[in-house]
């Protein structure tokens, strides 16, 4: 596989929305330390719209704070940056999934360590995804819920598909957990990016996703998408009548069902204890305030805010779920 692997997951995990525009710089005093906060994606997707209004939020208590876009080897490139930075509070950075719990799977070699060489400072929120199938095909199959769909698959082993925005993408990573709990196969066909995926899907190409809820929000209500269980272990607040593949599938196998996109707050290993707890705090009342509550809101995000030692034992536990789904899809980079 290619690095073009690399950019499918990119895409599948932060999106692209034409938001592009400069660091943002909110001015203090001249006196204040100037923070840098490190996006590893491009700007305009879900974490560069979250940093900039987290970078505005803690202004107050922080300081000066630039957001700096380095995109790149799906997000390794800037989690590298922050990495490699001197621990003095100067540089942070925003991690994801992605960059701390799949890529370190994914690709054949990463340049840093997700856990010996950061300081996790706070989980910031969660992105739910959901299952979701063509309308027409689900009323077609009879599948009302998440027991016919495990039910019809069991039945008819390799009829159904499902699409993914490419290989080693959240949505495939998401069928092959769902597919090894459920005892079910289905094929797998990945696209390039969760906009094909998508369309395919609508177009009855495909007949289900695991995608992002915030993307497929709107097809729900439309009816064009059925939505049969969103995949974090509780409902999502957005849309609260969904139940959750593990409520669903408890009897079937799928009790620890529990896959979304996340994203928090990383400095470099060995930032100082008062440092860590001072960023925490400060982000942690940030995420509090109306503006970035808004764009939590506008992605369909759930503020998830963590002591450190809460996310590093957060991180550590993704990274241990992740090894086994990325193994067994198979998906690599090189």
């Amino acid at each position: 596989m290619k690095r073009r692997t690399s950019l499918k997951l990119l895409s599948a995990l932060t999106g692209t929305a034409g938001l592009a525009g400069p660091a943002a710089v909110f001015a203090q005093p001249a006196s204040s330390n100037v923070i840098r906060l490190v996006v590893p994606y491009p700007p305009g997707g879900p974490l560069d719209v979250i940093a900039r209004a987290l970078a505005q939020a803690v202004q107050g208590t922080l300081g000066t704070v630039i957001v700096e876009n380095r995109a790149g080897a799906g997000g390794n490139l800037g989690a590298d940056l922050v990495a490699k930075a001197a621990p003095d509070g100067r540089t942070i950075g925003i991690g994801a999934v992605a960059t701390h719990a799949i890529n370190p799977w994914l690709f054949r070699r990463i340049p840093y360590d997700p856990i010996r060489d950061f300081s996790p400072i706070t989980l910031v929120a969660q992105v739910p995804n959901v299952l979701v199938m063509n309308a027409e095909t689900a009323a077609r199959l009879k599948i009302e819920n998440l027991r016919d769909l495990i039910g019809y698959a069991k039945r008819n082993p390799g009829k159904l598909n499902y699409g993914s925005g490419g290989n080693g993408s959240a949505g495939h990573l998401a069928g092959e957990m769902f597919k090894s709990q459920a005892g079910v196969f289905m094929v797998h066909i990945p696209y390039a990016g969760g906009n094909p995926a998508q369309l395919a899907l609508l177009s009855g190409e495909v007949d289900l996703n695991f995608d992002n809820l915030a993307t497929a929000s709107t097809n729900i209500k439309a009816g064009k998408l059925k939505a049969l269980a969103v995949t974090t272990a509780r409902r999502a607040s957005a849309m609260p009548e969904v139940p959750t593949v593990a409520e669903e599938g408890r009897a079937l196998g799928l009790a620890s069902f529990d896959i979304n996109t996340w994203f928090g707050l990383f400095g470099p290993a060995g930032l100082p204890a008062e440092t860590v707890q001072r960023m925490n705090r400060a982000f942690i009342d940030a995420m509090g305030q109306t503006d970035v509550k808004a764009r939590l809101a506008s992605l369909m995000a759930e503020a998830s805010p963590t002591t450190p030692p809460q996310f590093a034992a957060f991180v550590k536990a993704e990274l241990a779920k992740y090894e086994k789904v990325v193994k067994a899809s198979g998906a690599t980079v090189d």
